[in-house]
């Protein structure tokens, strides 16, 4: 068994605009990591997000930038053996709205590893609709929902 997803939302903004919502760890800080983000996502950094909901901040470490176009990351399983890979990829529409899509991959083949890839797939896609809150809006939709 293969695990992995995508998910993907538009947001009404320029393609610009929506990556460095990502890429800027003081915007990523206002409406995804609760608990703050240092580090702005470059390739070869190791970053670091925290949030206030999962105590304690982890690293993030930063393989490749494509700026305007795609980011792609790994995390978790310090010792490599159970990292994840995440590529987050953002496309201008004709209208000049962005495509944000997230995809993930990499888990064991285990109960455990799904019950993680799809507990990844709902914070991603919450992300995207938080995302789009704040570029759209600045609203935050994180702040309280989970404390």
């Amino acid at each position: 068994m293969d695990l992995k997803f995508e998910v993907s939302g538009r947001i009404n903004r320029p393609v610009e605009d929506v990556f460095e919502a990502v890429a800027d760890p003081a915007k990523l800080s206002s409406y995804f990591t609760t608990g703050g983000a240092k580090g702005r996502l470059e390739t070869g950094a190791t970053v670091t997000w925290d949030f206030h909901d999962f105590p304690g901040a982890f690293p993030v470490h930063v393989v490749e930038v494509e700026p305007n176009k795609r980011i792609v990351l790994k995390w978790g399983g310090e010792d490599g053996s159970t990292a994840t890979l995440v590529t987050m990829r953002f496309e201008p529409t004709d209208d000049g709205r962005t495509i944000v899509s997230i995809a993930e991959e990499g888990w064991p083949s285990t109960e455990d590893g799904l019950k993680n890839s799809y507990g990844n797939c709902m914070g991603w896609s919450q992300m995207i609709c938080a995302m789009k809150a704040w570029v759209e809006h600045g609203i935050n939709l994180r702040d309280g929902m989970y404390a």
